[in-house]
């Protein structure tokens, strides 16, 4: 355990001040002028140089507590800085900052072809203005549709039309956050272009290396499908192997995903020991040699990198490189490496060349992982003795697993709201098949086209990648194959992480204090979620959704919900706008209704276009009332304005005696503003939805 090896990592120790001062830029004052900040690094920094040089005047050795606290001050500010000085939008430069009707930007990812329009990311290196041409920086997301942009390619330059927006931010409760996602990445506009909207001006711009690369994963990808038939197959062995994801589809997303196995089409520190062991099996000749360790030491290295670049430049592959290329480094020069101090010094690393890779649910994960099995996977290991080899083998690979999926279960809990129960079965069957795939993979890649030998090979890959699909298929598919809706708080995403650790402190340690403390957090933990339980049960809600032309209305009633839309349960809106909210709220019978349907519940009762929930009444105003007053006015809590009534809507203040209008997206701007005359005439309240956040309306 790390008590026991303060010595021998020092970065372990020097990281734990540098990750709260990212985390604060993050967070608080990402955006703050970094001045005062810088100033006070400095000076602090001028203080250690000298309290260091002064060391005996001052007599310092009675106060060794004084150069820690200056080092973990120093770390955290850099951590800070670093956010601040980062982040883009922060520049200047930035494009979005200054005045044009043109941009020039290079291309700086892979272009993806998805869905009939071509993706990709792009640096702005120039602004245009009446003719004036201004430097300029920052990223810009772009989608075009047309089919002439096909053949764009990494490091291109494209002239476009300054015509930009900012990214939406999440309109409804529990959607995935995609604004913040990108921000993390530095992007923060993007821009929608359509035919004959851009214009070539150079080509082949970007960096030869990685230009060189992704070249030739595309020609290796091309070199897979032309023998690899089955599609589902296709898509997992590029992505394990090339990390080529675009042709993943949902469904095998899915199943790896609820099987704790989604890690395998993540090109990480597997795939990187497999090329390492088969580089240093090839070069142990040059072990007789003067110099040639350190030749092979070389080769291998820049084999290792060549191979991160050609996937992509993955975090974790990244992460492993830097991890392998020490371990090499210490041990040509026959030194003795603390893998966790390795694994620190590869993070702040990386860290100080992208801050924001800290938001990575990858890095997290990877990270957590790979820390978890260094220290925590012995202690696994040691419950159990087996005298057989093969019995031996097996539990180590079980501790492995166990290890990794008690260590990454919060986190994994907190972003991917399910935990598979399954996953110590799916992760010992995946270890062959994957292993197998790695390996005839790359040796098919780097033969020749030999028809007959060329053909088996990618047999073998097809045929083992179809088992290896089949069988997470039938795992995901077992009774009770995952726990869904974990929608954690930070409190007790945190809470689960000091469980676990101080319960593996007292088996290590077998003091009773780390016992106490898990049992103490295990309770607070327990009584929070009991009463967030009780607490979803007992409420009552109306959400007025925003989904933009759709129409969506959630009548939650305790664990019930009955949803009113437009769509289809299994339609990508539905899952990505609907589904996280009834997920968040617990709702574990959620029945699907269309707008124009009759509803009869013991809690809610839909006749015609009137809604009875509980003790609220909404009246759905869709246009089918044209201009017919009712005989007397209809008395009701709200009225929800749906697909574009606009012919009908002088009736609302003479036919209805209301609280509140809410108007969807699927009406038209001029509609909304004669909704909010209409709401301000009556003295009423009014919410629009198109463009805003949901509004929610609690009934109890």
């Amino acid at each position: 355990m790390i008590p026991n090896h303060k010595g021998e990592i020092p970065a372990v120790l020097l990281l734990l001040p540098f990750l709260p001062g990212i985390g604060l830029g993050l967070n608080l004052l990402a955006g703050a002028n970094s001045t005062w900040l810088i100033a006070t690094f400095a000076a602090l920094s001028l203080a250690f140089i000298l309290l260091n040089l002064y060391y005996n005047q001052f007599r310092l050795y009675k106060n060794r507590w004084l150069g820690g606290v200056l080092i973990a001050t120093i770390l955290f500010l850099s951590g800070w800085i670093s956010v601040t000085r980062y982040g883009e939008l922060n520049k200047s430069d930035h494009f979005s900052k200054i005045p044009s009707k043109y941009l020039v930007v290079k291309i700086n990812n892979e272009p993806i072809l998805k869905n009939g329009l071509l993706r990709f990311t792009a640096n702005v290196e120039e602004s245009i203005n009446n003719g004036k041409k201004t430097t300029t920086s920052g990223t810009l997301l772009i989608a075009i549709k047309d089919s002439g942009a096909k053949n764009l390619y990494y490091g291109d330059e494209l002239l476009i039309p300054a015509k930009y927006n900012t990214i939406d931010p999440p309109f409804n409760p529990a959607e995935f956050n995609y604004k913040q996602y990108l921000a993390y990445k530095n992007i923060y506009y993007q821009a929608f272009l359509y035919q004959r909207q851009f214009v070539v001006l150079r080509t082949n711009t970007g960096n030869p290396l990685i230009a060189g690369s992704l070249r030739l994963r595309r020609q290796l990808v091309e070199k897979l499908k032309r023998n690899i038939s089955d599609t589902g197959a296709f898509a997992v062995a590029s992505t394990l192997i090339l990390g080529y994801r675009a042709d993943l589809s949902p469904d095998i997303l899915q199943a790896y995903s609820k099987t704790g196995t989604v890690y395998v089409l993540t090109v990480s520190g597997a795939q990187v020991a497999i090329i390492y062991l088969l580089l240093a099996f090839a070069l142990k000749f040059l072990d007789r040699y003067k110099h040639g360790r350190l030749i092979k030491a070389v080769i291998i290295i820049a084999i290792i990198w060549y191979y991160a670049v050609l996937t992509g430049l993955a975090l974790a592959v990244c992460r492993v490189a830097l991890m392998v290329s020490m371990v090499i480094i210490g041990k040509s020069f026959s030194r003795y490496v603390n893998t966790l101090n390795i694994l620190a010094i590869s993070a702040f690393l990386l860290l100080l060349y992208d801050p924001f890779f800290i938001t990575e649910v990858g890095f997290q994960l990877s990270y957590l992982a790979v820390s978890g099995l260094i220290a925590l996977q012995p202690i696994v290991y040691k419950w159990f003795k087996f005298k057989n080899v093969w019995a031996d083998r097996l539990w180590a690979i079980c501790s492995v697993s166990i290890t990794a999926q008690v260590i990454i279960f919060p986190i994994s809990a907190f972003y991917f709201h399910q935990f598979p129960v399954y996953f110590l079965i799916s992760n010992v069957f995946v270890v062959i098949p994957s292993a197998l795939i790695m390996y005839s993979g790359i040796f098919y890649l780097l033969l020749p086209q030999i028809p007959h030998l060329s053909k088996s090979i990618a047999l073998i890959l097809e045929k083992t990648t179809l088992l290896m699909n089949k069988g997470l298929a039938v795992i995901e598919n077992m009774p009770y194959a995952s726990i869904d809706k974990l929608w954690l708080k930070p409190t007790e995403y945190l809470l689960l992480y000091v469980i676990i650790f101080s319960l593996f402190y007292f088996l290590y340690d077998r003091k009773t204090w780390p016992l106490k403390l898990s049992l103490f957090c295990t309770l607070l933990l327990c009584l929070n979620l009991s009463m967030k339980k009780i607490s979803s049960s007992r409420s009552n809600s109306i959400a007025w959704l925003n989904l933009k032309k759709h129409q969506g209305i959630i009548f939650k009633n305790g664990n019930e919900a009955i949803v009113l839309t437009d769509l289809k349960n299994t339609d990508k809106i539905f899952q990505y706008s609907i589904q996280p909210y009834l997920d968040s709220c617990q709702v574990n019978n959620a029945r699907v209704y269309s707008l124009n349907q009759d509803i009869n519940t013991p809690w809610l009762i839909k006749k015609y276009n009137l809604v009875q929930f509980l003790n609220k009444r909404i009246f759905i105003f869709d246009g089918r009332q044209q201009n017919d007053v009712p005989s007397q006015k209809i008395k009701t809590d709200y009225i929800y304005i749906t697909d574009n009534p606009y012919a009908g809507l002088n009736v609302l203040n003479s036919g209805f005696d209301y609280h509140t209008l809410v108007a969807d997206g699927s009406n038209s701007d001029n509609l909304l503003s004669l909704v909010k005359q209409q709401a301000e005439i009556k003295g009423g309240g009014y919410k629009i939805l198109k463009r805003n956040n949901s509004f929610l309306s609690v009934s109890n």
